[in-house]
């Protein structure tokens, strides 16, 4: 299979046909994103994995203004700081097929052509990956981060 995109999960979907469709396809080759990566595709089958991350109070405030509900908004948060879609892919497909790429600033056309260079280009693994929990060192800081996210203004 081709690239691969990691990010915030989305609505219930049917992995093991979403597999057997991905597999039945000529070429098999695809770009899959979404949390279910890692149950969709195995490790042999995925030439790069890209993990889209996004600084974890910009993905509250993106997410509330989606009009997700405040305990979703907590779940991906709280997923995204502790990098638990990276950690996934990387115990899943090894780190070197698993780069991972900041959404926080910047378009998704911008993101998407960073991610097909890397993967024509077959770009070295990161020295580390991205820690967002260093950025949250305090207990104030972590309790605004993980407080029931509000709504957006003009959306009530």
């Amino acid at each position: 299979m081709g690239a691969l995109a990691a990010g915030l999960p989305g609505p219930e979907v049917d992995s093991k046909a979403l597999r057997a469709t991905l597999l039945a396809a000529s070429p098999p080759r695809a770009v899959i994103y979404g949390h279910l990566l890692s149950e969709v595709v195995r490790k042999g089958e995925a030439e790069a994995v890209a993990v889209l991350r996004c600084e974890p109070m910009v993905l509250k405030a993106r997410l509330a203004k989606r009009g997700y509900p405040a305990a979703k908004v907590r779940q991906n948060v709280e997923a995204e700081l502790i990098g638990v879609v990276l950690d996934d892919c990387v115990s899943r497909f090894g780190k070197d097929k698993v780069r991972e790429y900041d959404t926080t600033s910047g378009d998704g056309n911008m993101v998407a052509r960073s991610i097909a260079r890397d993967v024509r280009s077959r770009r070295e693994p990161p020295a580390r990956w991205t820690d967002w929990t260093l950025d949250y060192d305090s207990p104030t800081k972590l309790t605004s981060l993980l407080s029931a996210a509000r709504a957006a203004p003009g959306s009530t």
